[in-house]
Order: structure tokens, then sequence, then C-alpha cells
């Protein structure tokens, strides 16, 4: 079985063919159009160019950022450069013939992450998963009684936009006090420019840094000691795992998959927040939920969107 996965990103769209593996036998990109006519042609030109090295797929996987119908695969929401999509049903972009014979699936680029941890990583084999994407925003995916949790509008997963300080800053969805303000990779540098800014004494505002802290900089000044970079770090996953906590006694999942790339981190971030989760939830929780890795290693979307297909009964 071969299938073709196609990850619509905010630089460059990804497509591959993926085998039953899931491994990726052929890839191409190309930077992402900003206008309709362009995006049509690179999409229909990558496509093109696999199917003449593999041959023709037994079904198209899309994952793409905003709210996606994954009954129409029609682009609900999608807010910046991208936002000339909306409205468009994504499987009909395809102009080859035999993609009218053969299934077509869309989904949001968080569910698609967890759609190929469900079939080839740390939520394979699982009724209840959780999964976390940790970027300059925050995205999420569930997975409920063995379903991908989708919801009646198919906003279900945007964990960033639950309400951590009901009277916190502003968030770019139109809420205030949103777990993406005060813990996404935007969040922890803004707090670190913050800290330069007021003069504190830290190793972040080093002159020879020649710019401004990224999120990995400032946990690893954290590891280092720095006082000042440990304590933004400390109060940012503070806030992620009250959150977190939360969505444990909801969902009470058998994993916690915390991808993206704060997650780079890695223990630096894992391991005061499975210390944070298990303090807060272990009264009524019992055994430890494990907070993981992603277990695909394809971080490109590819090998995700190709896995939505063998969800399609879920």
């Amino acid at each position: 079985m071969k299938v073709l996965g196609i990850d619509i990103g905010g630089t460059r769209i990804k497509a591959g063919v993926v085998d039953a593996a899931g491994q990726i036998v052929a890839r191409a990109t190309a930077e992402t159009p900003t206008r309709m006519a362009e995006f049509r042609l690179t999409i229909n030109r990558l496509v093109a160019e696999l199917v003449a090295r593999e041959g023709e797929p037994e079904g198209v996987g899309i994952g793409c950022k905003g709210i996606i119908n994954p009954r129409t695969t029609k682009v609900e929401v999608l807010p910046g450069t991208f936002r000339f999509l909306v409205g468009t049903q994504l499987s009909a972009l395809l102009e080859a013939d035999w993609a009218r014979h053969v299934p077509v699936v869309a989904d949001n680029d968080a569910r698609v992450a967890m759609a190929g941890e469900m079939v080839w990583g740390a939520a394979h084999g699982l009724a209840n998963a959780l999964l976390l994407t940790l970027g300059t925003g925050i995205g999420g995916a569930v997975v409920a009684e063995g379903r991908l949790l989708r919801g009646a509008s198919g906003a279900a997963g945007h964990i960033g936009h639950l309400t951590i300080e009901a009277d916190g800053a502003p968030c770019l969805c139109g809420n205030r006090g949103c777990l993406e303000t005060v813990f996404s990779a935007r969040a922890i540098e803004a707090e670190a420019m913050k800290a330069i800014h007021l003069g504190c004494e830290t190793t972040l505002a080093d002159p020879e840094r020649g710019a401004m802290p990224d999120c990995r900089a400032v946990f690893e000044a954290a590891a280092a000691g720095d006082g000042v970079a440990s304590l933004i770090c400390d109060v940012a996953v503070e806030k992620l795992a009250a959150a977190l906590a939360g969505l444990l006694h909801v969902l009470d999942p058998e994993v916690v998959i915390v991808g993206g790339e704060v997650s780079a981190a890695g223990e630096a971030l894992f391991a005061p927040l499975r210390r944070a989760v298990a303090w807060r939830t272990g009264r009524l929780i019992k055994h430890p939920v494990p907070l993981v890795p992603p277990q695909v290693a394809d971080r490109s979307g590819i090998v995700g969107a190709a896995a939505l297909l063998m969800t399609l009964s879920k």
C-alpha cells in the first residue's frame, strides 16, 4: 500500500509517498505560493512528479493549519497569509483523473500529527490519548475511545485557547488569558525580552548573541543556572502543567504526547512538567500518565497526512 501525504505549511508545501510501514519512499517540496492560481499549479506539479516516480497512490491525505471540515475537506478558518484558501475544498485542488477514484482526506496539522502517532507512534493501540504541539502557538489533538475528536464545528483540540488567566493578556483568537499567551515560544521569548528591557542581570542579554534570545536559548540558559531564565521557564511550565492537569481530569488519557519546537528543550521541560502534573492530578488519577515526545520521526507532516487515511474508520 502506498499513500500520498501532503502538508501545506506556512513556508513550504511538502509532499511524499508513504508505504504501509510509515516510511517516506519519495518526496517533493516547494515554497508555498500566496495566490490561489499559483498554489493550485504547485500542488499539482508536486503530485505529478511523485506519481511519475512511484505510480498512482491508493489515496491522498492532506494536512493544513486552521479548521478543516474532515467530511468535505473544506477550509473553514485559516487566518494569516493563506486566508485565500478559506472556502476551498482541498480535495478539489487535485486535477489528475486518478484522484477522482481514490479517497482524498484532509484535516488540521495537529490532528494529522496525532493520526501518525495513532498508526505508527506513541498512541498506537490506545483508546485515549492527548497530543500537544508547543511552538509559536499551541495546537492539540485528542483521541477519545479510539476516535479522533473533532467536535461539532471541527474546532476540538485547540488546547492553546484554554483560558488560564481570566483577566490575562489578549490572544489572537479574540479571547484573553489563553494558554498560548503564557506558554508558547512567543510568550516565553516575550518574557525574556521584557527582562532584558528592564535591565535584569541575565546571560540572555549577552551582546555577543547578536539578536534577542529564542525560546530554546531561554531553556538552555535556565539549564545552565541563569536565575532570570529559570524564573521565566518555571512560571511558564507551571501554567502549562495547570492546563494539562485540567485536561487529564476531563479526558483521562493513557498517554500525553508533547511535540513542537519548544519540546526540543528535552528534560529541561519534561522533568518539571511531569512533577507538576503529577502533583496536581495524584489524588484522582492514581496511575502516572506518561508524558512522552512523538515517536513518529518525520516532522514534515507527510507521514501524518498519509496516516489520516488509516484513521478513516476511527
